[in-house]
């Protein structure tokens, strides 16, 4: 069975203004989450860290080093 780009996960590269498919596909990963990002979805990524981030909570709390709610963290 074939498998179109739009099934695999792409490879990207991330830049300042942009990124760059490596590899072709419909999608990337949460770096934080692994939730699914359709490419046209995302909006959030690291240059430094060349990851990619569901939303702008998760990018900052990964950014500034605190660990993402959901992800063992417990709640005061």
């Amino acid at each position: 069975m074939l498998m179109s780009a739009a099934d695999r996960p792409a490879t990207l590269r991330f830049e300042h203004n942009g990124f760059r498919v490596v590899i072709p596909g419909g999608h990337v990963l949460c770096a934080v989450t692994a939730e699914v990002i359709p490419l046209e979805e995302l909006r959030y990524w690291s240059v430094t860290r060349q990851e990619a981030y569901a939303s702008c909570d998760v990018a900052t709390e990964r950014l500034c080093g605190q660990k993402p709610r959901g992800a063992g963290a417990k709640q005061a």
